[in-house]
């Protein structure tokens, strides 16, 4: 079985910007291009997680989101590094149509974690979940991964309500570097 990183993508990859569609937007936080180079580097397994309520409230569609996964791989190609498995929840109980609706992959719930264990052979025990959500922490959690809580994003803002068995990094950057 594989061990893996999860990442949170806004907050945690990118700086936080309300319902994040289009790559003229996107920049990412500094350090990140290396952080995610040094765990390729290491062979671990880089599966980025992220909710994207954003289509059930009709903001953007999965189209955009897939769009925006790709030029952030191109930008990420830049530097030698590269994200193994994208993976996103259109969903919210508040949105429109289908994707209007309770799902097990919106976090905090482990749905997308545990669906990627199973896709790619990922033994969750030994894998390390990061973002800047108490949401992120949850899913986590409830997958059976280790959790750190970057201070990017929400982070700063949430960092008293995480338990101590959290480890807190200033960014993904310092996050890897501790885990390495």
């Amino acid at each position: 079985m594989k061990r893996a990183v999860f990442l949170d993508r806004d907050g945690t990859i990118n700086i936080e910007k309300e319902y994040l569609y289009k790559s003229e937007d996107f920049e990412f936080i500094p350090g990140v291009p290396e952080a995610i180079r040094m765990l390729n580097q290491a062979g671990t397994m880089v599966v980025v997680v992220t909710n994207q309520s954003g289509v059930a409230r009709g903001y953007y569609t999965e189209d955009d989101i897939i769009n925006l996964h790709r030029h952030i791989t191109r930008e990420l190609e830049r530097s030698d590094a590269y994200v193994d498995v994208w993976l996103y929840c259109p969903h919210h109980p508040d949105g429109r149509g289908s994707y209007a609706l309770p799902c097990n992959c919106r976090k905090p719930l482990p749905g997308m974690l545990q669906e990627a264990a199973t896709r790619y052979d990922i033994d969750l025990d030994n894998s390390i979940m990061i973002g800047d959500k108490l949401a992120d922490i949850e899913a986590g959690q409830a997958a059976g991964c280790r959790t750190i809580l970057v201070r990017t994003g929400y982070g700063a803002q949430v960092e008293q309500a995480i338990g101590p068995q959290v480890t807190v990094c200033d960014d993904l950057l310092s996050a890897v570097k501790f885990l390495l």
